[in-house]
């Protein structure tokens, strides 16, 4: 696989498997002399963790980071910051049906298609426990962009929204949903577990905001920050949908309503609307930056589905059901909200070092 390295002066390439012996990440153009060590990126990997409820994958990986590289005495020598995450609770087995036959919504046939061959064992590189490597490399990058802060929460899931009147920041640490709505963070409860029960699966939005970003940040046409954030979300395995600012919404407003009022403000213009989410012309306008991600629901579902075989050395596939065993989250939006947050700070840091090589 040719495409596994994102960012331009902060750069970061993922490699690992979901059942190989590890997992992890190379992060190369980060700026030397900022303080790190394990225990400055291992909080955002615990966020993401599975196996923390019911609500999620019973996988139970510990996630440990390991810094094998570029870094002496406690601060980035300016070299190759290379991570590693060991698997350590793989169940191969689990997924012999799968080397028969193609899971629908999954990338195995789009992989054999491809490449000719695939690792089913749990996706191989399309599953999301690569996810981990984006969410070391993201906890790195927080360290480039200190004056920003990042939070990412679910607004949605499986078609059922947050009351933005109910609105808590506080509540999002304090249940398993990343939710800021302590009625809708109920419900879900029973929204999840019946899926959950019934073989089946949800969708959900994820919604991320980054504060602190100052105006500058992006370029024209070929550069813009919307792009790179756009592309760094659909990178995220099940992600099929990216919003900034009100994005589809916006279709549906007239230009003044849709527009961004600006007063003169005592440092810089003052704004009375941000449809925009804190861009534009692809360019940061020293508004929070808004994005909207949707995950589609988990693939791996226990209710049979219609499929074909894999081809046998004739070429020929059969018809076939498959369901999918092992352990998967019936919602994947849900441990999505920290890898959204990851992939903000790594643009935002590229974003950052590709302003000041520019314009200084």
């Amino acid at each position: 696989m040719s495409v596994n390295s994102f960012g331009h002066l902060f750069r970061f390439t993922t490699w690992g498997e979901s059942h190989g012996p590890a997992l992890g990440a190379v992060v190369d153009g980060c700026p030397p002399g900022l303080e790190i060590d394990e225990a400055t990126i291992q909080p955002f990997l615990d966020a993401r963790r599975p196996g923390q409820s019911k609500f999620t994958t019973q996988r139970n990986e510990p996630d440990t980071v390991k810094i094998l590289s570029g870094v002496f005495e406690g601060k980035t020598t300016g070299t190759p910051i290379s991570l590693m995450i060991e698997n350590t609770d793989q169940r191969s087995k689990d997924y012999s049906e799968v080397a028969g036959a193609y899971r629908p919504g999954h990338a195995d046939y789009a992989y054999d298609a491809k490449y000719g061959l695939r690792d089913y064992r749990g996706g191989g590189r399309s599953s999301a426990r690569e996810t981990a490597a984006r969410v070391a490399a993201g906890g790195i990058a927080r360290l480039v962009i200190p004056e920003v802060a990042i939070t990412a929460y679910v607004t949605e899931i499986g078609g059922d929204a947050i009351d933005r009147a109910n609105f808590d920041a506080a509540e999002i640490a304090d249940n398993p949903f990343f939710c800021p709505d302590p009625a809708a963070a109920k419900r879900w409860e029973k929204l999840v577990d019946d899926a959950r029960k019934a073989g089946s699966s949800l969708g959900a939005v994820v919604e991320c905001v980054a504060t602190g970003v100052p105006a500058g940040w992006g370029a024209p046409l070929y550069g813009k920050l919307d792009a790179g954030l756009a592309a760094a979300m659909m990178s995220i395995n099940a992600v099929k949908g990216v919003e900034i600012g009100d994005g589809f919404a916006a279709a549906r407003l007239t230009g003044e309503t849709n527009a961004d009022p600006m007063r003169p403000g005592d440092e810089g213009p003052q704004f009375e609307a941000n449809h925009a989410g804190g861009i534009a012309g692809g360019i940061s306008t020293g508004q929070p930056v808004i994005v909207r991600v949707a995950f589609k629901p988990t693939s791996s579902i226990l209710t049979p589905v219609p499929t074909i075989t894999r081809p046998d050395e004739n070429g020929s596939s059969q018809a076939t059901e498959i369901r999918t065993k092992g352990r998967h989250d019936p919602c994947v939006g849900i441990r999505g909200a920290p890898v959204v947050e990851a992939m903000m700070a790594l643009v935002l840091a590229d974003q950052k070092l590709l302003h000041r090589a520019q314009c200084g």
